[in-house]
């Protein structure tokens, strides 16, 4: 079961280096999450040269080595981008995918260097990665510190469009778990990416479904 165990590591240490590249992108954090980064790696390392003989652990071992060089990537190029002083983040370019679907939300209120790739691509079936300044959920019961690296995200947005109104974590996290599974289930997708939109100086939710 160690293996099994070490991709269940895998899968959720690229969940939350998601969350935590967001939050540095962002600004949230001052310091990029090369700890954690260099930990998924090197358990992704542990079985780069093994037989792996269980067909089932081999094509998730694959689909997560090819999903984390796709982030890696990703991460890498917008490093570098802020290393450069190009914008990037919810207030930079948002390089957009084909939307299948769009919907506008409306949360309930109430009162160091950059790294290279260190893994080969492999040729696999594999999402494609969120645009720019997108979050992205991927089950109907969302990652929480996506959510809340999210909802950070829509209240500096809110401050800074000058909105008055206090927001509640727990009417937004509802919000964003009824609509992660409301677009899962009618759009068949396999994930939603959401994205902030500031409009006429009200801040704003969008969510496109990722098939």
């Amino acid at each position: 079961m160690v293996l099994a165990d070490d991709l269940s590591d895998i899968e959720q240490g690229i969940r939350r280096l998601q969350v935590e590249w967001e939050k540095f992108f962002g600004g949230i954090e001052r310091r990029p999450p090369i700890d954690l980064r260099t930990r998924i790696e090197n358990l992704i390392r542990r079985y780069a040269g093994q037989e792996l003989r269980n067909a089932t652990e081999r094509f998730r071992y694959q689909t997560l080595t090819a999903r984390y060089n796709t982030f890696n990537e990703l991460w890498n190029k917008r490093l570098r981008a802020k290393e450069e002083g190009r914008a990037v983040g919810f207030h930079g370019r948002i390089e957009r995918l084909h939307e299948e679907h769009v919907a506008e939300l409306q949360p309930a209120t109430a009162a160091p260097a950059s790294g290279e790739d260190l893994l080969p691509e492999l040729d696999l079936p594999r999402l494609p990665p969120p645009p720019r300044g997108e979050i992205r959920v991927e089950s109907r019961a969302p990652d929480r510190q996506a959510v809340r690296a999210l909802f950070d995200h829509f209240l500096q947005a809110r401050q800074q469009a000058g909105e008055a109104g206090a927001v509640k974590f727990e009417s937004f996290e509802k919000l964003i778990t009824q609509q992660t599974a409301r677009i899962l289930t009618e759009k068949g997708a396999q994930a939603v990416d959401f994205r902030l939109e500031t409009k006429d100086g009200k801040v704003s939710l969008k969510a496109k479904a990722v098939k």
